[in-house]
């Protein structure tokens, strides 16, 4: 028998008793995570970056080596490109790292050193969605806006959707409008996602719940684990021919060949004479 779907919004009281647990759970048992130190835009955006798609717990060991060498907006524009990506190491999806670099180049070239603070101009950047472009203005910003991300979205399905087999994002959404502090959404957002990591690693919430959720592929012996192991090589020797990248990465020069173009073509690779290298 299929389970009806929630129809109505919550009226003012069940919004009340929604902040009153995610408010009081975060009381008791909120992150000092070193991002929620400060609202230095730069250091924000930086976090919202490692934070896509990697651990919590691995962005943490990175966050404050990545921000002592790259302090500022300035310092990051002006890096060399095989710096950053060296810093990067270990955090995965290396596109990130170039479209960070990116970033600080055009708010240097464009906005004269400011990060633009509206949603709109944010996703005119490289790398940002507009959940993403959401959260910075949240978090750095101290804007009433209206997101979406894993831990709000499993804080929403625990309790709003808990017997509801599969849940939409369209039918979160109007809820994180109706129940979001407007006095300090940077709180409230932290808040609920602490709630919403605890039902995730307590396994009250399952990430399958959301119609949009679609399991990682492994990354083992994956495009991914190449790519990575490339970059990585080609940080430690500056050039390097295409057998040798073969050879130090462990692979077969099928994979490697259509990976070394794609890396050229995304602007991280380029090739000389047979030379590969990081961009400058």
């Amino acid at each position: 028998m299929a389970i009806t779907k929630r129809k109505s919004e919550p009226g003012q009281v069940e919004v009340r008793e929604f902040r009153t647990l995610i408010y009081g759970h975060y009381r008791d048992n909120g992150r000092a995570l070193p991002w929620r130190q400060t609202d230095n835009p730069y250091h924000i955006l930086v976090s919202e970056i490692m934070l896509q798609q990697t651990q919590v717990g691995r962005v943490i060991e990175k966050y404050e080596g990545y921000l002592a060498l790259f302090p500022d907006f300035r310092a990051l524009a002006s890096a060399r490109l095989s710096e950053v990506v060296k810093a990067w190491q270990g955090l995965g999806y290396n596109r990130r790292a170039l479209a960070l670099k990116t970033i600080a180049q055009r708010v240097m070239d464009d906005y004269s050193g400011v990060l633009p603070s509206s949603v709109d101009e944010l996703t005119r950047l490289p790398g940002i969605g507009r959940n993403t472009a959401a959260a910075i203005c949240a978090f750095a910003f101290n804007e009433p806006v209206v997101f979406i991300e894993t831990n709000i979205r499993a804080a929403y399905m625990g309790y709003f959707f808990k017997e509801q087999e599969t849940v939409h994002d369209m039918e979160i959404l109007p809820l994180v409008e109706v129940t979001l502090d407007k006095t300090n959404p940077r709180n409230w957002y932290n808040a609920l996602m602490d709630y919403g990591a605890m039902l995730k690693k307590t396994r009250q919430v399952a990430n399958s719940k959301n119609s949009g959720y679609r399991k990682q592929s492994l990354f083992t012996g994956s495009d991914r684990q190449i790519r990575g192991r490339i970059l990585k090589a080609l940080v430690s020797s500056p050039t390097m021919t295409e057998a040798e990248i073969v050879q130090e990465t462990r692979s077969h020069v099928e994979r490697v060949r259509p990976i070394l173009l794609r890396l050229a073509g995304e602007g991280f690779v380029r090739e000389s004479h047979g030379l590969y290298c990081i961009m400058a």
